[in-house]
C-alpha cells in the first residue's frame, strides 16, 4: 500500500527550503523507464517501482503546490495533500494509454490541493459541484479581465458576463461574490519574502495558462477518455507513431521514427497526419454523442 511515511516530510513552511533541496536528489525518469516501473507496478503490485515514481514527481507537487500559497494555510500541508493526489495517481496510471504520468498527475495533484483548499479556507462556506469550485478559484481573474476588480457589488451586466463565462447561475456569482468581498477583509495587509502586498493579490495563481491549468479533473478526464477511445481506430504502427509525435515529451523526431521503422521521414509525416484526422474525427463524433445524451437527459 502506497504511503506518505517514505516520503521526505517538510515539519513546517521554514523547512521548506530543505524539503525542496532534498527531493532534487530524485531523479527524473525517462519515458521508457518510466514505463517499465508503470507496468511492473500495475501487473506485479511492486512496491519499490511505485515509489520510484512517486520520488520522481515530488518536484512537480511542490510546484504546484506554490500555487496555493496564498490561501493562508500551511505549505506543508498543502504539499502532503499534493502528495496524496500524486500517490492516486500513480495507483490508476495506465501506461498503454499513451501519455506521461505527469501529463495525467497533475491533475489528481491539483484535485487533491483543491479540496483540501476548500475544506480549510474558513472565510468561504462552499459546496463542492465541479460549477463552484470553478467559480471558487476563478471569480477574481475573471472580475480582473473586465475590469471589475474594484467594484464590491458587481452590476447586472457583469454579473452575467462572468456567469456565462465560468457556467453558473448569476446567483451563485453574486452569493460568491459577496462571500469573497463581503466576509473576509481582503484588502488586509499580508507579509511575505517579496514585501507587504494585499490578501486579495494572493487568492490566485497568476502563472501562465492558469485557467487552462485550474480545469477541473473530471472534466479532463471526459477529454483523456476521449482520445483513448479515438486511438483504438488507429492499426499499432500508426498508435504507436501518434503516442510518439504527439504525446511524448519531448516528441520523437522524423528521422528517429523513419529509421526505427525503415521508411522515409515522409512516410513517417504522411502516418502522422492521417493518424491525427483519425483521432480528431473520432473525438469531434464522440463529443457531439455526449453533447447529444446531456440535451437529452
Amino acid at each position: 500500500m502506497m504511503s506518505q511515511s517514505n516520503l521526505p516530510t517538510i515539519n513546517s513552511d521554514s523547512g521548506l527550503t530543505r524539503y525542496l533541496q532534498e527531493i532534487r536528489k530524485y531523479p527524473m525518469l525517462e519515458a521508457d523507464e518510466e514505463y517499465m516501473l508503470a507496468k511492473s507496478y500495475a501487473e506485479h503490485g511492486d512496491a519499490d517501482s511505485a515509489q520510484k515514481m512517486i520520488t520522481s514527481h515530488l518536484r512537480l507537487v511542490a510546484k504546484i503546490a506554490m500555487g496555493y500559497r496564498g490561501y493562508g494555510l500551511p505549505i506543508s500541508e498543502v504539499i502532503s495533500e499534493g502528495n496524496v493526489g500524486l500517490m492516486h495517481a500513480v495507483k490508476r496510471f495506465d501506461p498503454d494509454k499513451g501519455f506521461r504520468l505527469a501529463t495525467y498527475a497533475m491533475w489528481w495533484i491539483r484535485a487533491s490541493i483543491q479540496e483540501y483548499v476548500l475544506r480549510s479556507w474558513s472565510l468561504v462556506k462552499i459546496g463542492t459541484t465541479a460549477a463552484q469550485k470553478r467559480l471558487f478559484f476563478n471569480l477574481r481573474k475573471v472580475k480582473s479581465q473586465i475590469a471589475a476588480i474594484d467594484d464590491n457589488a458587481l452590476h447586472p451586466d457583469q454579473v452575467k458576463q462572468i456567469a456565462t463565462r465560468l457556467k453558473v447561475s448569476e446567483e451563485e456569482v453574486i452569493s460568491m461574490n459577496e462571500r469573497l468581498t463581503g466576509d473576509a477583509s481582503l484588502n488586509a495587509p499580508v507579509r511575505s519574502d517579496e514585501g507587504t502586498s494585499e490578501w486579495q493579490d494572493w487568492l490566485i495563481d497568476e502563472s501562465p495558462d492558469q485557467e487552462t491549468r485550474l480545469g477541473e479533473s473530471e472534466e479532463f478526464s471526459e477529454r483523456m477518455d476521449m482520445v483513448n477511445s479515438a486511438m483504438q481506430t488507429l492499426n499499432e504502427r500508426e498508435k504507436a507513431i501518434f503516442r510518439a509525435r504527439r504525446l511524448e515529451e519531448p516528441p520523437q523526431t522524423l528521422e528517429q521514427l523513419a529509421q526505427e521503422y525503415g521508411v522515409s521521414r515522409e512516410r513517417i509525416r504522411q502516418i502522422e497526419v492521417r493518424a491525427f484526422e483519425k483521432v480528431q474525427q473520432a473525438v469531434k463524433k464522440a463529443a457531439m454523442e455526449n453533447a447529444g445524451s446531456s440535451r437529452s437527459a
